[in-house]
């Protein structure tokens, strides 16, 4: 077969046309005719110089990545870069010019730079972490751009590689000192947040309006350390500067660390906000579709979870807050198929983690929840829910040493606020010969927020095993004062009925039941009022054990009826 003549006089060569395509992000175009060239090239090897061959590859593969065939993609990159490496070998690198001068746009063949990157992004969405290090880690440091640096450390950071992470960051930052999200990565690796400020701080006295950035750090050093009244006020403070006032990702900051504090009013309020500013918002929904099925407000988290999907199927939220309804119905295996294929979307999603470990654990299958809540506790260390989890579990199977030491060390690590002292007075409860710890650790959260309704709810099982119904019913009523609550509500009603105030009791039955429709214990507590004009003494003792173990989250008992629909479908969580 006789070589064409791809470049006559005046005019451009066919693989000037197939850049050209590229360029103008015809892909579709490019696949075809990339395609073609490539079968000549193969039947007719002098067809194309070596530097065009390199090209077509190239801009063969880059079609390939954008219709996500990525393995398809990897290996016709493999085959440019071997490409590319004989091209040197033979002779310096210069582009072909045919039969005309060459113009500016033939000397610029495809960096291999931008190739191998190209490689790394196909090995991450393939889930070849490891590959996509190897391959990026053998760019010359001198050669790394900034987005090199930024996924090689997002992938040292994943890999546990700390100290590599760490270093790659800080490169972003030298080269792009306004990269807020390595700035993030540093504060979420313990960098200092004085460190972290220093590498910013010539930008920002050269440019006006930017003032407001090393309080921004300073708020999220505050955030990663885990002490979440400081970053509220930090970002308070922030947020009411008329510049960043309705910042949506502040809004968002804040939602996620009243959520962590325990004030779910609050939090809610704040996503709710950051929702009416930006309706496309997907970041946090996740959390706020699980404070709304926490609430019972299940119609809520179904449109959420409608809206959610059509803004985006391919983001782990929909799915978690899909997930959450299911398991607030009480259909743990669907919640268990939605919370596994929110980890395929994001292996990170840390709510997507503690869907599907609930889930587990409410189906028997404690061990494999607990495998979740441990990978959740590695990439969120600051979180307390995380640490409840795996502790319910150690319950469950009880495994009370286990829970104690982990209890203990929570305790130790995020300090002795109302939360953590419940979480340690609620493992003390389980054993007799703590009793006494527990209900000290109990006054003392109730004494720094006496609104906090996990520390209400174990000081009430505890003075319901020591029978102080009056105590409960004053502790109960003084917790109610400024915020309503169904579980409250329920336990309230337990009290009443247990010093026969039963008119009052199916008063709260029924607040509890138009809070949450769905709370199966205030039903059952109000049938019974209706059923009996005055319970008997073992009605009382069987209302007084239903309350026992209850909390915010005592309603997660129950059968599942679609297990095996959704069994088949089950995707699993693996640990690496």
């Amino acid at each position: 077969l006789p070589a064409l003549p791809l470049r006559p006089a005046g005019s451009m060569s066919v693989v000037e046309h197939v850049r050209e395509m590229a360029a103008a992000g015809l892909h579709s175009n490019v696949r075809l005719l990339s395609g073609l060239l490539l079968t000549m090239s193969g039947n007719n090897p002098e067809l194309f110089s070596p530097s065009q061959k390199y090209q077509l590859l190239v801009y063969h593969a880059d079609s390939l990545f954008h219709d996500k065939e990525y393995r398809n993609a990897v290996s016709k990159y493999t085959m440019a870069l071997q490409q590319k490496k004989a091209l040197s070998k033979t002779s310096k690198v210069r582009p072909s010019t045919g039969n005309a001068a060459s113009t500016p746009q033939s000397q610029c063949l495809p960096s291999e730079i931008e190739v191998k990157y190209k490689m790394a992004e196909c090995y991450t969405m393939l889930k070849q972490d490891k590959d996509a290090i190897a391959i990026l880690d053998g760019i010359p440091s001198r050669q790394r751009t900034p987005k090199i640096n930024m996924m090689l450390a997002n992938l040292y950071k994943k890999a546990g590689q700390e100290r590599s992470s760490v270093t790659s960051y800080k490169e972003v930052l030298r080269q792009c000192p306004l990269a807020l999200d390595a700035i993030l990565g540093l504060l979420s690796l313990s960098v200092k947040g004085a460190e972290v400020a220093s590498m910013t701080i010539n930008i920002i006295q050269s440019i006006p309006n930017l003032d407001w950035l090393s309080v921004w750090i300073k708020a999220y050093a505050f955030v990663h350390t885990g002490d979440n009244t400081r970053a509220i006020n930090t970002i308070c403070s922030l947020e009411k500067k008329s510049l960043l006032r309705d910042n949506v990702d502040l809004l968002g900051s804040l939602a996620d660390l009243y959520f962590r504090a325990g004030d779910n009013k609050n939090s809610i309020l704040k996503f709710e906000q950051a929702q009416m500013l930006d309706p496309y918002l997907i970041k946090g929904m996740d959390v706020y579709g699980y404070l709304l099925a926490r609430e019972g407000r299940l119609e809520d988290v179904e449109n959420l979870g409608c809206r959610l999907f059509n803004i985006s199927d391919q983001h782990a939220e929909p799915w978690v807050v899909s997930g959450c309804h299911s398991f607030y119905s009480k259909r743990y295996s669907r919640a268990l198929y939605l919370g596994a294929k929110a980890i395929q979307l994001n292996s990170n999603s840390v709510q997507a983690l503690l869907l599907k470990g609930a889930a587990l654990r409410n189906m028997g299958r404690v061990q494999e929840a607990i495998i979740h809540f441990r990978e959740a506790i590695r990439l969120a260390p600051c979180r307390l829910d995380c640490y409840e989890g795996l502790i319910e579990c150690y319950l469950a199977s009880n495994s009370i040493r286990e829970a104690m030491v982990m209890a203990n060390n929570v305790y130790k690590t995020l300090g002795a606020n109302a939360q953590t002292l419940t979480l340690l007075a609620t493992v003390c409860l389980e054993d007799p010969v703590t009793q006494e710890k527990a209900k000290t650790l109990l006054d003392k959260a109730l004494t720094q927020r006496p609104d906090y309704i996990k520390a209400v709810v174990k000081k009430a099982e505890l003075l319901s095993r020591e029978q102080k119904y009056e105590d409960g019913i004053a502790l109960l009523r003084n917790a109610l004062a400024n915020q309503s609550d169904c579980v409250l509500h329920r336990i309230l009603g337990d009290f009443l009925v247990a010093v026969n105030e039963y008119q009052e009791a199916m008063d709260q039955y029924s607040i509890a039941l138009s809070l949450d429709p769905n709370d199966q214990k205030s039903l059952e507590g109000l049938q019974k009022m209706e059923k009996e004009e005055s319970p008997t003494d073992a009605t009382q003792e069987e209302d007084v054990d239903d309350m026992e173990g209850s909390g915010e989250e005592g309603d997660l008992e129950g059968s599942d009826s679609e297990a095996a629909q959704w069994a088949d479908q089950e995707q699993w969580f693996g640990m690496q």
